[in-house]
């Protein structure tokens, strides 16, 4: 899968499920700050990524993913 399939469907469910503003999706939107995700947000987004990417998402491991892009990239580095 490449980065743009990854981005296309973590997009349009942050649209569709977590009902983010598609205006404010860009690479370097903090997930926090600037989408205001927050723990129930994260719940739904464990359980998306685990039902189209096939991987259960460690705490541990989004502790350091910040931004949408980083997210996008650790994604990406799980499906590898």
């Amino acid at each position: 899968m490449t980065r743009e399939e990854i981005k296309e469907i973590v997009n349009t469910f942050l649209v569709e499920e977590i009902e983010i503003e598609k205006d404010a999706i860009k690479d370097d939107a903090r997930l926090i700050e600037d989408l205001g995700i927050d723990s129930l947000d994260f719940v739904d987004i464990v359980v998306i990524v685990e039902q189209h990417f096939g991987f259960k998402i460690k705490p541990e491991e989004m502790k350091e993913v910040r931004t949408l892009s980083q997210f996008y990239d650790y994604i990406e580095s799980k499906l590898q």
